[in-house]
């Protein structure tokens, strides 16, 4: 069975059911877990630049604690379930990939996320980090929706 669960999380609330659902089935097989918060860098497209570095810093100030957040709530959530676990905040533009390379770093043998049920035009649009992760994981996936 399972011995090691990468529980990705971005802090919202369809995300935050799946964490504890996820920590749930950890703590019922005996699995630790590893929880991983990805910040994605500001995009911005602008002809005049300057200044943007007040911008950015503020961004990545604001981003770093809202990840901090959210990882110190995970890390009470396994807690409380008795869940061993890691916490992980990584940069990354590409969410998707830095999941799957963290799970195969990890030694995880199970990632389990939530899937925000895009569809349509706004899964066009947006794309879907479950879907990109289902497609180039070689490890299972189990999908909270």
């Amino acid at each position: 069975m399972y011995k090691h669960i990468l529980i990705p999380t971005d802090g919202s609330p369809i995300s935050t059911e799946a964490l504890k659902k996820a920590l749930d089935f950890a703590r019922e097989i005996g699995a630790k877990a590893t929880i991983l918060v990805v910040m994605e860098p500001l995009q911005v497209m602008t002809l005049n630049p300057t200044g943007m570095e007040v911008a950015y810093a503020e961004y990545d100030r604001f981003n770093n604690e809202a990840a901090d957040r959210i990882l110190a709530d995970a890390k009470e959530a396994a807690k409380q379930r008795m869940v061993a676990c890691e916490a992980v905040k990584l940069d990354s533009g590409d969410v998707a990939k830095t999941i799957v390379e963290t799970a195969e770093k990890n030694n995880c043998d199970l990632i389990a996320m939530a899937s925000h049920g895009r569809s349509g035009f706004k899964a066009f649009m947006l794309g879907s980090v479950t879907m990109k992760v289902l497609a180039n994981s070689k490890t299972p996936v189990l999908v909270y929706r």
